[in-house]
């Protein structure tokens, strides 16, 4: 049960990523688009941007040939080429971003900040290649609270077996409450940093359309439960079902996500 947490747990195909987290990508990509304040004519790079979620987002409204887009995945960074031709897509970690400094009037990061390596350095490498006077924004889910798919998953996880606490998000991830990210954005030398919440949904067909990915591995709760043996597995997957209080039928479910921007100086 190690290999749970972190970038390494995004090995999975990008088509079980898109089932899993990718449903919610593009309605919050464009809240994380408005609250930066992305424009026709500027220019923008998508950092950590998996299978291309937001790149897709940022090209509609700016064109493909004005964004650029990063992941230090091989897979999702051919998937984000492939679903947006004509952007720029390297295959690189937030932390060493082969962009030249000042290079874009924003730069963004969607639900990756937790999945690098050392965010300062990669938040510091966003505020590099972002131009004086551009701005930085980041979203992260409210791993903690009202990210109802995970939140929802990892109380199940915990109520069958308490060790799961030690990989549940809510507990593990870093910068999921505004004041850590407050924080993170003003220690990386950002000014006027603002952290605002973003409610989106995600449909289900039902609970089996909604379970298959983490059956996959994707993300880490997948990589978790696809590590367990079947019994456990299958009892983690009712205790959700309850909790949910889902089935057969199509459903919704809501996610809160923190966004937070600041400007570079």
């Amino acid at each position: 049960m190690d290999d749970v947490e972190g970038a390494r747990t995004f090995r999975t195909p990008a088509e079980a990523y898109d089932r899993h987290i990718d449903r919610y990508s593009g309605e919050l990509a464009r809240g994380l688009i408005s609250a930066a304040g992305v424009e026709p004519g500027h220019r923008a790079v998508d950092v950590g941007c998996g299978p291309g979620g937001l790149t897709a987002e940022l090209a509609a409204v700016l064109g493909a040939e004005r964004v650029a887009a990063a992941d230090p995945s091989e897979p999702y960074a051919a998937a984000c080429r492939a679903r947006v031709p004509g952007a720029r897509v390297e295959v690189a970690p937030a932390e060493a971003l082969p962009f030249e400094d000042a290079a874009f009037d924003r730069a963004l990061a969607q639900l990756a900040l937790n999945f690098m390596s050392d965010p300062a350095v990669g938040v510091g490498e966003m505020r590099r290649v972002t131009r004086p006077g551009g701005t930085v924004a980041a979203a992260v889910w409210d791993y903690a609270g009202e990210m109802t798919l995970l939140r929802r998953f990892w109380d199940a996880a915990i109520a069958e077996d308490a060790a799961a606490a030690d990989h549940d998000e809510g507990r593990t991830m870093a910068f999921c409450s505004p004041g850590e990210r407050r924080g993170l954005w003003s220690a990386a030398g950002l000014e006027d940093v603002e952290v605002t919440a973003g409610v989106v949904g995600a449909a289900y067909e039902g609970f089996e359309d909604m379970w298959g990915p983490f059956e996959a591995g994707a993300g880490p709760a997948g990589a978790y439960a696809a590590a367990l043996p079947p019994r456990r597995r299958a009892a983690l997957k009712d205790g959700l079902r309850r909790r949910l209080g889902v089935g057969a039928e199509p459903f919704r479910l809501s996610a809160r996500a923190w966004i937070a921007t600041g400007r570079v100086a």
